[in-house]
């Protein structure tokens, strides 16, 4: 995925973040330990200025794995906007910036909440629910090994999706001679998150995929039928096998920042700063994996302080929507950024710093085979 990060706002400097498709990654192994359990963030009732809220769609975490501890919480203040769009979301208690706990947020600022009446001093809190591996439905499994993101799934979690009697992973496993993709460019995305189908079939003696069907998936009804489809025109070495599974998935739509002000708000009146000044060390794109990794954009508006030799300080987030990890990340950038050196430095600068998601994201689309080692 690519994702590209605007600094300023007459001139802005375009600086890109390129990763690799996971259709051209082969799949970690599996890790050995079986003693993880699958970890689910649940959220309690959204309440603003005392007042209960019903969401219209309350997007769930992703699930995450880790070791027997005791439930934790995880809270986070907001506000919502005309549209029901839940901004200015700040980590009201809990770890910042944790592999278990960073997709929380991301999901709360994707969901959806009633249009018509702007509302303040919301409040939600997430308690983490832990399930053994031997006991996690099996539909959870699957949509964890599409997002791991807390590592691989150990072996014994795997080996829970394979069906009684399966015969597709059994050496030789079945080569795909051909594998066919649906035209995702067709089909619709969810803002937000992204969907997917676990495809389940059999294979022929000459190799062909038999009875294609849906195992599970997140019911986008098109993107279903697509990789049925998609299934059946695939071609694999020759071998009656059973109980094959293949998963495809749409990438999320985009859902766009807020907009962001025109003015520089918060410069001081007696602010010195030469904006034409190059950088020596040009601040680098870090986006915020989980909102990357969901597809939402946002900005930030920083203040900073320049010393004589160039070095930045006093780096202030003045704004950041629609939730606060964009002005942290925002802070981390400038921090480790550098001005050209000059004989008085310079205060009261400020940069606009917008994280967007390039337009080729929205349709870049990846899958991968069932792993089992």
């Amino acid at each position: 995925m690519k994702a590209m990060l605007l600094l300023g706002a007459a001139a802005p400097v375009a600086l890109t973040l390129a990763s690799t498709s996971a259709r051209s990654i082969p799949p970690a192994p599996p890790i050995a330990d079986g003693k993880r359990q699958l970890i689910r963030w649940m959220p309690g009732e959204v309440r603003c200025g005392g007042e209960k809220i019903m969401a219209v769609r309350m997007q769930q975490p992703f699930d995450s794995m880790g070791f027997a501890r005791p439930a934790v919480a995880q809270a986070y203040r907001f506000r919502i906007d005309e549209e029901g769009r839940p901004l200015s979301i700040v980590n009201d208690r809990g770890a910042r910036f944790s592999a278990l706990t960073d997709d929380v947020e991301a999901a709360l600022t994707a969901s959806r909440f009633t249009a018509g009446a702007a509302r303040t001093e919301c409040r939600v809190e997430y308690r983490s629910q832990a399930t053994p591996l031997e006991e996690a439905p099996a539909v959870d499994l699957m949509a964890y090994s599409l997002s791991p993101i807390s590592g691989p799934m150990p072996a014994a979690a795997w080996k829970r999706l394979v069906s009684d009697g399966s015969t597709c992973l059994a050496a030789p496993r079945p080569a795909p001679l051909n594998r066919a993709f649906p035209d995702f460019n067709a089909l619709p995305a969810t803002p937000g998150t992204r969907d997917w189908t676990m495809v389940g079939y059999d294979l022929d003696a000459k190799g062909r995929p038999v009875r294609p069907h849906v195992v599970a998936g997140t019911d986008n009804a098109a993107l279903d039928k697509a990789s049925v489809k998609a299934v059946r025109a695939s071609r694999f070495t020759g071998g009656a096998r059973t109980g094959c599974l293949y998963p495809y998935w749409r990438t999320p739509a985009t859902m766009a920042a807020p907009a962001i002000p025109e003015t520089d708000m918060g410069r001081p009146k007696e602010a010195k700063c030469d904006v034409d000044r190059d950088w020596a060390v040009q601040p680098r794109l870090a986006y915020p994996a989980a909102y990357r990794r969901r597809a939402i954009e946002g900005w930030a508006v920083i203040a900073y302080d320049v010393a004589p030799w160039g070095e930045t300080g006093n780096v202030r987030v003045l704004a950041s929507e629609p939730s606060a990890a964009f002005g942290e990340q925002a802070v981390q950038m400038i921090r480790a950024a550098r001005k050209a050196s000059s004989a008085s430095g310079a205060s009261g600068c400020i940069e606009k710093v917008r994280f967007v998601i390039g337009a080729e994201d929205r349709t870049e689309e990846a899958s991968q085979p069932l792993f089992l080692d």
